[in-house]
């Protein structure tokens, strides 16, 4: 449990980070009384979000297992409702999200179907035992729904989405035991050719990949550039940014990590790398620590997600990938892919929880 409870403080410090971030923010863009309704509503979803990480906690992900079939119905269900009247809601040109009708509650499907297909990935490796290694019985059917999920992931128009969809669910195949020969095969002759696809005839594609390269000029990139590099080492100070004032949007969540660098320079992006960093490293170890099969796997698969998420924010801001609209885990504004976030740590914490409680019985 020690590498669990660390990872626990490593995640309370980053959603306790996020909320003052989050905080600075408002502080300068609302006016009082949303001000003070901001501060609520942060409190509120943070509150929240720790509340799943210890139910989940508490569940761990054995006891989903008999449900992932209905998850991953359902969870294909609500991809496919992002383009259905009235559960779509169309923002900045894409379908990306999904509204209950009378509920007032939105949310992004493929984030939640990246969980489920983490999950059903890892119980599906463990149910082949060696079959895993068979390529009709055991490869095909995890590839077939894998490049189903993220087919309408990437219609939605979700490329980098996609992506981080489809490197989470391979990564928890290939750690589950499949050969790395006909795994790689598929990526190069899937991922590849839809990249060039995509590249070729996807104009939303091929201007991010412009703007990545330097031949297409994006005010958005280059102001948020500015911001990450106007703190110095200390920072302009907490609530003194002025950026996000200045017409540069989604300071606050695509690119947060902009905003940090504003108000708390290098030294405050080097304790968020390093918070990410020891996320990871404590992640691994955990995942290394858990006897049952189905756990560890559903755990890595869970925690790689997550940090994965973090590094392409990290990588998007910096220039260093594509853009990307893609929150910081713990530290972005949006409640639900907070809620989904605590949700993926608090399953992968209950694994390392069944682990202990397993030896505790055990011994004498």
């Amino acid at each position: 449990m020690r590498p669990a409870k660390r990872l626990f403080i490593v995640a309370l410090a980053l959603c306790g980070l996020g909320f003052l971030i989050q905080i600075s923010h408002a502080a300068t863009t609302r006016s009082p009384d949303e001000f003070l309704a901001e501060v609520r509503s942060q409190a509120a979803f943070r509150i929240a979000a720790i509340v799943t990480m210890l139910v989940c906690y508490r569940v761990g992900p054995s006891r989903l297992k008999p449900f992932l079939p209905h998850l991953v119905v359902v969870a294909c269900a609500f991809l496919i409702g992002v383009f259905i009247e009235p559960f779509k809601t169309a923002l900045n040109g894409a379908n990306r999200w999904i509204e209950l009708p009378g509920v007032g509650l939105r949310f992004q499907p493929s984030e939640l179907a990246r969980i489920v297909i983490v999950l059903w990935i890892a119980d599906r490796c463990v149910r082949l035992g060696q079959k895993v290694f068979d390529l009709r019985r055991g490869v095909t059917p995890m590839l077939t729904l894998v490049s189903v999920f993220a087919s309408l992931i990437l219609f939605e128009t979700d490329f980098g989405g996609a992506m981080i969809f489809l490197i989470c669910a391979l990564s928890t195949i290939w750690v589950g035991g499949v050969r790395l020969r006909p795994l790689g095969t598929w990526v190069f002759a899937t991922c590849g050719g839809a990249i060039i696809a995509a590249s070729l005839f996807v104009p939303y594609t091929r201007d991010r990949i412009g703007m990545f390269l330097g031949t297409v000029e994006n005010d958005q990139m280059a102001r948020s550039l500015d911001a990450l590099s106007s703190g110095a080492v200390t920072g302009a100070g907490f609530t003194h940014g002025t950026f996000r004032n200045a017409g540069v949007p989604y300071l606050e969540s695509d690119y947060v990590f902009a905003l940090v660098g504003e108000e708390l320079g290098l030294l405050g992006m080097w304790l968020v790398l390093a918070l990410e960093l020891c996320f990871l490293w404590f992640a691994l170890r955990m995942v290394l620590s858990i006897r049952d099969r189905f756990d560890a796997l559903a755990s890595f698969g869970l925690l790689v997600s997550v940090a994965l998420q973090a590094m392409v924010h990290v990588q998007v801001v910096s220039g260093l990938a594509p853009p990307k609209g893609m929150t910081l885990p713990f530290l972005s504004d949006g409640g639900t892919s907070l809620i989904v976030t605590s949700l993926a740590v608090g399953l992968a914490l209950g694994a390392a929880r069944n682990t202990h409680m397993e030896l505790y019985e055990c011994s004498p």
